[in-house]
């Protein structure tokens, strides 16, 4: 039986939160503003392309926290194929990636990035998503479900002290602090932008209902990792603590 709805079939809005963001997954396509392809390069889909799959296999063969990923994913019954399961496509530019639960499918902004450090991180993000969709049945459509694994991708892989300065996010008088509220505001800016329905003030509400449980949870990769550090490379070679080959 086909999962697409009839022709006479309402069609659920909320299915569609976030997707003006990635014109592609409406069958669009998108097309670039002057000013970015005079400031970026912007609009040369073929190359760019081109380049972000390769930079995503490049991942995939030698990033630690990607293969942990990868381990755990398919240790979890959700192995990825990555001809199936990653997409480089054109997105808005506010947006640098996403991950598409309908389609259990991870979009890299190909216009948008073009760093294999960014697209590591990317990955890595997005497949905490697509592992707590695995493993936890998680429903984006549940706005805790979705601070939730917000908070997560962001504790495991984003915050550190010195991003959380850069970002404004900590002062050197909150060390304790710090990366509890990274954690909270890149959660709260994640929700926000695919949650156009819901305001700031209920989005916190969901995120602090659910910090402590979620920001505790450090599965799968086991560690909150820092900058210029070992983590990385100490998560992978831990792996097998998990159960992940």
């Amino acid at each position: 039986m086909s999962d697409k709805p009839s022709e006479a079939a309402p069609v659920d809005k909320e299915d569609n939160w976030g997707y003006d963001l990635y014109p592609e997954r409406r069958g669009e396509a998108a097309r670039a503003k002057w000013w970015q392809i005079a400031l970026f390069g912007a609009g040369q889909t073929n190359v760019e392309k081109t380049t972000c799959e390769r930079n995503v296999y490049n991942c995939f063969e030698n990033s630690p926290l990607v293969k942990l990923m990868y381990s755990a994913l398919k240790a979890s019954g959700c192995e990825i194929d990555l001809r199936r399961h990653i997409a480089c496509e054109v997105c808005d530019v506010s947006v640098s990636g996403g991950y598409d639960p309908k389609l259990n499918q991870i979009v890299v902004c190909q216009n948008v990035v073009r760093n294999k450090g960014i697209i590591q991180g990317i990955l890595t993000h997005e497949m905490i998503h697509m592992f707590d969709a695995c493993r936890h049945q998680l429903d984006f459509k549940n706005i805790h479900h979705l601070a939730c694994t917000e908070i997560r991708a962001a504790n495991l892989t984003h915050c550190s002290f010195m991003s959380a300065m850069f970002q404004g996010d900590a002062s050197p008088f909150r060390i304790r602090k710090q990366h509890a509220e990274c954690v909270r505001v890149k959660a709260l800016g994640s929700v926000m932008a695919v949650r156009p329905d819901v305001t700031k003030e209920e989005a916190l509400a969901a995120i602090d209902k659910v910090f402590t449980k979620c920001y505790n949870d450090l599965e799968p990769i086991g560690r909150r990792i820092r900058r210029n550090s070992a983590d990385m490379i100490r998560a992978y070679e831990e792996k097998g603590n998990y159960g992940y080959e």
